[in-house]
């Protein structure tokens, strides 16, 4: 097996221990958030009445407290050179553009494709919307930032994004399954090089290049721990 074919089969396998529910909790975590997507497409559509808007409107805040008191969960980075673990199964799945746990993900369902290659599944409703029923170009390059910033991490030393361009092809359609594929076309030192398409169908919506650059490991360790002091200092 070439170094490539190993790098990839190891994040794959990474991937996809982050992707069944770690418990009962967790896999409530994801029910409670699927619920809230459905609150909010339902919301950006409703003409209800002001009563209905006013009890929802507190039976949310009331939860919203209920919530705010338990203890608040620690997230983790990733770290490439370990098995997936329960910190970072969280990170993944708190994403705000994949991940299942986190309601302002549409999600994008993420999956092996060719080698040093992903596809990615997404259909985005009302509440996405820019021009009259399409995507808002907003969502639909945070989209190709995260299907290429997954593929890049297949390099086996993933980076945070330095460039991202998009180019627009056509209106990108609400209420369709999208289709977004990835892929690495070259590594450069710490520089890794991404291409990616959008298709509604057969239809190309949209092209992305993405520069993604490999931090080292003293900077990185450096987010890490003042996003840790910030989450002690708001007593966690």
């Amino acid at each position: 097996m070439s170094d490539r074919a190993e790098r990839q089969r190891e994040f794959m396998e990474r991937w996809e221990a982050c992707i069944p529910a770690t418990s009962p909790a967790w896999e409530q975590k994801r029910r409670l958030a699927t619920a809230m997507r459905r609150v909010i497409s339902h919301l950006v559509q409703s003409n209800a009445p002001e009563s209905e808007l006013h009890q929802a409107a507190e039976a949310m805040e009331r939860y919203s407290e209920r919530l705010a008191s338990h203890p608040t969960l620690r997230r983790a980075g990733r770290d490439s050179q370990s098995p997936a673990t329960p910190e970072e199964i969280t990170f993944v799945d708190q994403s705000p553009f994949a991940g299942l746990a986190n309601p302002l993900a549409p999600p994008i369902r993420l999956e092996e494709d060719d080698a040093w290659a992903v596809v990615g599944y997404v259909t985005y409703g009302a509440a996405y919307e820019g021009p009259p029923a399409c995507v808002h170009g907003g969502h639909v390059a945070a989209a190709f930032d995260e299907v290429l910033g997954f593929v890049q991490g297949m390099s086996g030393a993933p980076g945070f994004t330095g460039e991202l361009t998009i180019r627009f092809r056509s209106p990108t359609p609400l209420h369709r399954r999208l289709r977004i594929r990835g892929e690495i076309v070259r590594v450069e030192g710490r520089k890794i090089f991404a291409e990616g398409t959008l298709h509604a169908h057969e239809q190309l919506c949209a092209e992305a290049e993405g520069l993604f650059i490999t931090p080292n490991p003293e900077q990185y360790q450096r987010m890490l721990r003042a996003r840790d002091e910030r989450f002690d200092a708001q007593g966690g």
